[in-house]
């Protein structure tokens, strides 16, 4: 089973987006999936709810606010989208459970100071220290062409943490989002698009050596 957290202790990063569109490509790739959704505002949960019937199967994960239960069983993937500010005893549970954890970062000066104190909890807990958790950052609405990718590139030098992939801003987010669907319901994905997911794709089903 592949476990993976979709996490940022500051609210309107991306997760949730993040979230249903890793859910839904693992499942049109004919995997079990679970998504799970902590966040109060349930954002992900509402979306599958809304989902049409006649796509790729998504399973609702019941996990709510900060009360993490036990993995799902009989699945191929769980993806866990978490809520703003999960630190300290709950987001310990969840790092006991998970083997990835997928970070989306803007290059907002404020998205980054935000996080900063996140990373320096993450590297404290012993799942991060034993090395039995992956962490990846996503760089969300950012162009790998701008000064301020390079920004965020020297913000989290400092630790030690590698950008997986940039995905663009893009209207087509929004209204697949929407519709209850994804980009990777719709069939028209282009190159382009399929090029920054492409890396987070492959790294979360790598397996560790």
């Amino acid at each position: 089973m592949r476990r993976i957290l979709v996490a940022n202790p500051k609210g309107g990063c991306g997760k949730s987006t993040l979230a249903v569109h890793l859910a839904s490509w693992f499942a049109r790739n004919d995997q079990i999936v679970y998504l799970g959704d902590m966040d109060r505002q349930q954002s992900s949960r509402h979306w599958l709810e809304s989902r049409p019937s006649n796509i790729s199967v998504i399973r609702h994960w019941e996990t709510r606010d900060d009360d993490f239960k036990a993995l799902p069983k009989n699945c191929d993937v769980a993806i866990l989208d978490s809520p703003a500010g999960l630190h300290g005893k709950s987001l310990k549970s969840v790092l006991n459970e998970v083997e990835k954890i997928v970070v989306p970062v803007s290059s907002s000066r404020f998205d980054m100071l935000a996080t900063m104190d996140f990373f320096e909890e993450l590297a404290n807990t012993k799942a991060v220290r034993k090395e039995r958790v992956d962490i990846g950052v996503v760089g969300m609405r950012v162009d790998p062409r701008t000064h301020a990718y390079q920004q965020l590139l020297e913000f989290l030098s400092q630790f030690d943490l590698p950008v997986i992939t940039c995905i663009s801003q893009s209207q087509s987010y929004l209204n697949a989002v929407e519709s209850s669907t994804t980009i990777f319901d719709k069939g028209t994905l282009t190159e382009a698009v399929a090029n920054q997911w492409r890396p987070l794709l492959d790294w979360l089903v790598s397996r560790r050596c």
